[in-house]
């Protein structure tokens, strides 16, 4: 599997394409914003992608879900119970002063424990609630996923509507920390780290 990482939209979020290399399948995880950045960076390869994939549904990270489904024709998976927040997103984009495209409707709502297949690639979703109400982080080959549950030295905020510390750390530790310490993590903002890293320095997880 290779990786492709792009830093996309006014608050500098993560994105990435995963992609099969044997079938020239992909996925795009978290396109929040600039579209056709993404766009141009899928048809460099050119990949054949089949997910558009949200680990949840703050404005940040599917600004550029329209501009995805449109350019691309895959169908876009998101979280069900952020499905809710998904068509809230354009409004809370507009109370931070940024205008922002509505997403499409999901084509298909992820629980925990699904599969995505991206080419010979099997994608699961791992409930990680508490930053949002349905957050998820998708484990592959590469390493998880986690938008922004985990980040390097911190945690996801859980001020916001649907957000819950308690929930959240909760998440952390049983379903993020359970993996292996040298499973890297991709979050959705900042450097990529270890679940041993973060187990070790973490200053919100030193705890367990």
């Amino acid at each position: 599997m290779t990786l492709e990482h792009l830093l996309v939209g006014p608050l500098q979020s993560n994105c990435f394409i995963i992609g099969d290399e044997k079938t020239g399948k992909a996925a795009v995880i978290d396109p929040g914003g600039d579209g056709p950045e993404i766009i141009k960076r899928i048809q460099s390869k050119p990949w054949d992608v089949v997910a558009i994939l949200n680990t949840h549904a703050h404005f940040d990270h599917i600004a550029a879900n329209a501009e995805l489904v449109r350019g691309t024709g895959a169908p876009l998976m998101v979280p069900q119970l952020d499905a809710a927040l998904l068509d809230q997103a354009a409004f809370q984009a507009r109370m931070y002063g940024i205008s922002v495209q509505e997403s499409p409707k999901p084509d298909r709502l992820l629980e925990d424990s699904d599969i995505i297949e991206i080419g010979g690639e099997r994608v699961e979703v791992i409930a990680t609630p508490g930053h949002t109400p349905g957050g998820v982080t998708f484990r592959s080959s590469l390493g998880i996923f986690s938008g922004d549950a985990l980040f390097a030295g911190s945690i996801g905020r859980t001020d916001l509507p649907g957000g819950d510390f308690e929930t959240l750390i909760k998440s952390i530790k049983e379903r993020i920390l359970a993996l292996p310490d040298d499973t890297p993590v991709y979050p959705g903002h900042g450097p990529s780290t270890t679940v041993g890293r973060e187990r070790q320095y973490n200053p919100f997880l030193q705890a367990f």
